[in-house]
């Protein structure tokens, strides 16, 4: 059986989630299917207009030292948006989205998330998400317009409400059959399912 990760680029815990759950699904022998999306839409039903860590500050100075724990005992570099948090993830969901069944997507959502929390840089920069992409050895000018293509944003638009009737509601997420697990401490938990 295959698990799905469910990520979002604004997302904190999808960063530690994306640097490492390649590596453990191959480990555990299970097919991964890499599945990005937006958190707003389902951010916004619930009546929120922005990240629960804002909305509630002792929750996000908590997720912040937790997200410091995990990057240090990973090896990952930590540092704060210096643009904004959450980071607009929009344009780089819809390149995420040409390459989720591709070669090169799991490299990009890498890059992506170290753009973001660990270089510092704003990924809703064009100029940023072409240097990955060159960086990638693809035509970046041909991704981007790819990327803007009406049918495209669709696809990101219906990607999103798959994951809203499998009962996504937050990010990382990882959905085994009707099974899903919620959260980056929660991947080998969905792997084990997944081998059972």
């Amino acid at each position: 059986m295959k698990v799905e990760f469910w990520y979002e680029f604004a997302s904190t815990y999808s960063y530690p989630a994306a640097m490492r759950v390649e590596r453990a699904a191959a480990e555990a022998g299970v097919d991964l299917v890499w599945r990005p999306f937006l958190l707003g839409p389902i951010f916004g039903a619930q009546g929120w207009n922005d990240s629960p860590f804002n909305i509630y500050p002792a929750k996000g100075k908590y997720m912040w030292r937790d997200m410091a724990r995990i990057c240090a005992a990973t090896g990952l570099t930590l540092k704060t948006p210096l643009a904004r948090f959450p980071q607009n993830g929009l344009k780089a969901a819809r390149l995420a989205l040409l390459g989720q069944d591709e070669a090169w997507g799991p490299a990009f959502t890498r890059r992506v998330y170290l753009a973001n929390f660990a270089e510092q840089k704003d990924i809703s920069d064009e100029a940023v998400l072409t240097g990955i992409l060159a960086a990638l050895g693809l035509d970046a000018a041909a991704l981007l317009v790819r990327s803007n293509e009406p049918a495209n944003k669709d696809r990101l638009k219906t990607q999103t409400a798959s994951a809203i009737a499998k009962g996504i509601f937050g990010a990382p997420s990882f959905v085994v059959g009707e099974e899903l697990f919620w959260g980056n401490d929660r991947l080998e938990a969905a792997l084990d399912w997944a081998r059972r």
